[in-house]
């Protein structure tokens, strides 16, 4: 293998590096357990598997969703779009043991059909979880659940599940205290 005489790569904090893949949507998991109920924030969310349906999320060990998940054993995946940045900013930034985030920040939660975790009405898109397994991983918990139910607005996505761009701007958090929105590439 050749080396480049002139350097065009340069390293970053392995730290940081997560950030380079770290780009897809921002989600809102909700989750409850007996009479608490909370809507957190999460940048780490991803399909796992298509048969059956899976999507993980990587929760804190610490934070109060995850001993809400843990102890219900489901949780909802509500996909908002970019007009919701405050409001997902502001639900990352305060405990939902201390604080009710639906009421703070102007969220609606509705009934799910499958899960008792609630809804955010102000999302686009919803995927009710039953929890399949939870993992440990490093300083996170990484929770699989099987998509039980999904909800999403008319017209946001076309008729192969792609969201449609042009009426709903997802929100992908980039690291830090930056967020940006997709487009679709022309063909």
């Amino acid at each position: 293998m050749k080396k480049s005489e002139h350097q065009t790569k340069v390293k970053i904090p392995i730290a940081k590096a997560y950030r380079l893949i770290n780009y897809g949507p921002v989600v809102l998991v909700t989750s409850a357990w007996k009479d608490k109920q909370n809507v957190a924030t999460i940048a780490w969310c991803s399909p796992l598997a298509s048969e059956p349906v899976l999507a993980g999320v990587a929760v804190y060990q610490e934070h109060f969703t995850r001993k809400l998940i843990h102890q219900s054993k489901e949780f909802v995946i509500n996909v908002p779009g970019a007009d919701l940045r405050r409001k997902v900013e502001n639900c990352g930034s305060v405990h939902g043991s201390q604080v009710d985030k639906f009421e703070k920040f102007g969220l609606t939660p509705i009934l799910a059909s499958k899960v008792k975790a609630p809804l955010v009405a102000e999302c686009f898109a919803h995927l009710e979880c039953k929890l399949v397994n939870e993992v440990k991983v490093g300083d996170h918990v990484l929770f699989v659940g099987e998509v039980v139910n999904a909800l999403v607005d008319k017209g946001a996505v076309n008729k192969e599940g792609i969201v449609n761009l042009k009426q709903v701007k997802t929100l992908h958090h980039l690291g830090s205290d930056e967020f940006g929105t997709l487009e679709k590439l022309k063909s």
